[in-house]
């Protein structure tokens, strides 16, 4: 059974605006709304550096790594800088078959990938 898919969206002010999108459970096609709408909550022209946080997240299937990319794609073309972390290992090395780090760094932590934005 598919654990739900939650998003939450922190934005940070110190030392620079940066966006996280914590997401947790499985991210699949009956993601799309959770992520998107997460995604577009961020307030336009105010957040460059966008971080997708998968700490919490479970498990992601092929139509989940769909909704990445179309993600990766609307925050390319709105010229925000992304980075994503806590990846499995498993996760992270799908991510880099596919070719997800063209469009996005892969750190281990949330720290990681904040400090190097």
């Amino acid at each position: 059974m598919q654990n739900e898919t939650k998003a939450q969206l922190e934005l940070l002010t110190s030392p620079h605006p940066v966006a996280v999108l914590r997401f947790e459970g499985d991210i699949a096609s009956t993601s799309k709304d959770v992520l998107l709408s997460t995604y577009q909550s961020i307030p336009p022209d105010s957040h460059s550096k966008v971080v997708l946080d998968f700490t919490q997240v479970d498990y992601i299937n092929s139509s989940g790594i769909a909704l990445v990319i179309q993600l990766l794609i609307e925050a390319t073309n709105a010229g925000q800088m992304l980075s994503i972390c806590g990846l499995s290992p498993h996760f992270a090395k799908v991510f880099t078959m596919v070719g997800i780090p063209k469009y996005a760094a892969l750190f281990p932590t949330r720290a990681e990938a904040l400090a190097a934005l």
